[in-house]
């Protein structure tokens, strides 16, 4: 079995972190390079980087970012947001990205999945599904466009095409508890763990230890993202990690 692995996530708005709930009420949380060498120090194992406003100017802003980012730290990461074509991905890939994060443009042109992973490996892609529970279906529905847009495709049915394409990794964000601290959503993350043989990244919810504990053995996750308990200093990666490691989960 694969170690787990812990993931602070930035999500980056003109420049800044911010963190909001439920995909809204955003608020400042700092510097985006700051705050991925101060991880990359605590011992986090990666970091992923969100720009969630994609604008064009957020993608440019994003290059520069990428780059001072890279020259900071030593631990793999993910940038996602506004990539919508395979030259995209590469202009990061060069920046220093190690992974690519796609989400609202696979929905739009699954091709890009498949282009991508032949371009640069599966190992580069990580499709990244924002989903919400579908009382009428009983099942989870995919959102695009930064959670703003149903698209009434079912969750299980998209990581499964996702994974034929070629991604490399799911980054499942649950849109329900995204933000709120009350947990990761155990049920979401465990049918599409279930549902693909490829990691998956659990995120929205964190709030305390145990949270991370369930999603690893209740869950099934091979990792998981957090933003808002690091940021504002409410647990310290290296706590996490000595305390599930006292749990008994396998961790980096």
């Amino acid at each position: 079995m694969l170690a787990k692995r812990i993931i602070p996530c930035l999500d980056v708005k003109d420049g800044r972190v911010v963190k909001g709930v439920n995909f809204v009420n955003l608020r400042d949380a700092g510097d985006p390079v700051e705050l991925a060498a101060l991880y990359d120090r605590e011992g986090a194992d990666e970091l992923v980087f969100l720009d969630i406003s994609a604008s064009h100017e957020g993608r440019a802003t994003m290059v520069e970012v990428v780059k001072q980012t890279a020259g900071e730290i030593a631990i793999p990461f993910t940038v996602g947001g506004g990539i919508s074509q395979v030259e995209d991905m590469k202009r990061l890939l060069r920046a220093g990205a190690d992974k690519i994060g796609i989400n609202t443009a696979a929905v739009v042109n699954p091709g890009l999945i498949s282009d991508g992973a032949r371009r640069f490996g599966s190992q580069c892609i990580v499709v990244a599904v924002d989903a919400k529970f579908n009382a009428e279906w009983g099942e989870w529905e995919v959102y695009t466009h930064g959670g703003r847009k149903p698209t009434g495709i079912r969750a299980l049915a998209w990581v499964q095409e996702a994974e034929k394409r070629g991604a490399g990794e799911i980054l499942l964000t649950s849109m329900d508890a995204d933000g709120t601290k009350d947990g990761f959503d155990l049920p979401l993350t465990s049918a599409v763990s279930r549902s693909v043989g490829i990691p998956v990244i659990a995120s929205g919810g964190a709030g305390k230890v145990n949270d991370f504990y369930e999603v690893f053995t209740e869950g099934q996750a091979d990792a998981a993202l957090a933003a808002t308990i690091f940021h504002y200093k409410e647990i310290a990666v290296p706590d996490l990690k000595q305390e599930l490691k006292a749990k008994g989960v396998e961790i980096r």
